[in-house]
C-alpha cells in the first residue's frame, strides 16, 4: 500500500492549486494536523459531522474538502458543532486539509471546470476582471439548446432537480456559470454576453436581475455544482501519490 508524508502532500497540493496566490476566506491546506504519514484519504465537499465520521469509520489518516473550518468572522470559541468535530478529528489522529477558492478556479480540477465538462462544453475561458480569475466563467454551446434542456441535463448529471427562471422565448448559446453560492455573479455574467447563467444557490434578488437584464437562470445546488472538484481532485492526488483516495458524498439537498 503507498503512503506520502502529511507534508509532501500539502506540498503537491499547494503547488497544483496555486493557493498561495489567491486571497480567500479562510486558510487552505492543512488546517488541522493528524498522523505524519497517510496512506487513506476521505474525500467530500464540507467536513461535516457526518464526513468526520464516515472517514473514522473508513480508516482514514486525512480528509480532504472543499468547505473546511476557520472562516473569516466566525467566532473564535471551540464550543459546540466545532469543538465535537474538532475532537473527532484529534481523538483518531485525522489530518483535516481544505481548498475553496483555489479549488472552485482551478482550470481543469475546479468546481466550474467539472461544471462545464457536466455541461459538454470543450472549451471555457474566466471572464476577465472577476476576481480571482477563473471564479466567473462563460463558455458557448457547439449547437443552441432551450434553458429547459440545459436544466434537464444537469438534473440527469447532477442528480438534482434545479430551479430554472426563464425569460428568454429562445434557445441559448452563451452561458455563463458559478458553482455554489455565486448567485450574485449574475449582473457580470449578463455584462459579458450570457444569455443564461448557472450557479449552485439562488437568492430573492437574483429572480429580478434575471426579469430585468433579460438573461435567464439555473440554480443547481450549492453541494450539487460542487460535488466534483473534490471528487476531481482525489482522483488527481491518488494518481499522482498511489495513495488509496475514497470520494464519500455526503447528501445535502441545498
Amino acid at each position: 500500500m503507498s503512503e506520502i508524508s502529511r507534508q509532501a502532500l500539502i506540498q503537491l497540493l499547494d503547488q497544483e492549486l496555486q493557493s498561495g496566490l489567491i486571497k480567500d476566506y479562510c486558510p487552505n491546506g492543512l488546517q488541522v494536523e493528524g498522523k505524519s504519514q497517510i496512506k487513506k484519504i476521505v474525500a467530500g465537499v464540507t467536513a461535516s459531522q457526518a464526513l468526520l465520521d464516515a472517514a473514522v469509520a473508513a480508516g482514514a489518516d486525512a480528509i480532504m474538502v472543499h468547505h473546511g473550518y476557520f472562516w473569516k468572522n466566525e467566532d473564535y470559541a471551540i464550543t459546540g458543532i466545532k469543538k465535537r468535530r474538532l475532537q473527532s478529528l484529534l481523538k483518531h489522529d485525522i489530518s483535516l486539509i481544505a481548498y475553496h477558492l483555489p479549488l472552485d478556479v482551478h482550470p481543469l480540477l475546479g468546481n466550474n471546470a467539472q461544471l462545464a465538462l457536466k455541461l459538454g462544453l470543450t472549451s471555457w475561458q474566466a471572464v476577465p476582471g472577476v476576481s480571482p480569475s477563473g471564479v466567473l466563467m462563460r463558455g458557448t454551446l457547439a449547437n443552441p439548446m432551450t434553458s429547459q434542456q440545459i436544466a434537464d441535463r444537469l438534473h440527469l448529471e447532477l442528480n438534482r432537480l434545479p430551479l430554472l427562471h426563464a425569460v428568454l422565448d429562445k434557445a441559448v448559446t452563451e452561458l455563463a456559470w458559478c458553482t455554489g453560492g455565486g448567485q450574485s455573479y449574475i449582473d457580470q455574467a449578463y455584462a459579458a454576453g450570457a444569455e443564461l447563467f448557472i450557479s449552485g444557490e439562488v437568492s430573492e434578488q437574483t429572480i429580478h436581475s434575471s426579469r430585468e437584464l433579460g438573461i435567464d437562470f439555473i440554480a443547481a445546488g450549492h453541494h450539487a455544482t460542487e460535488r466534483y472538484g473534490i471528487k476531481a481532485l482525489a482522483e488527481f492526488v491518488q494518481q499522482q501519490t498511489g495513495v488509496l483516495c475514497e470520494f464519500i458524498d455526503i447528501d445535502n439537498p441545498a
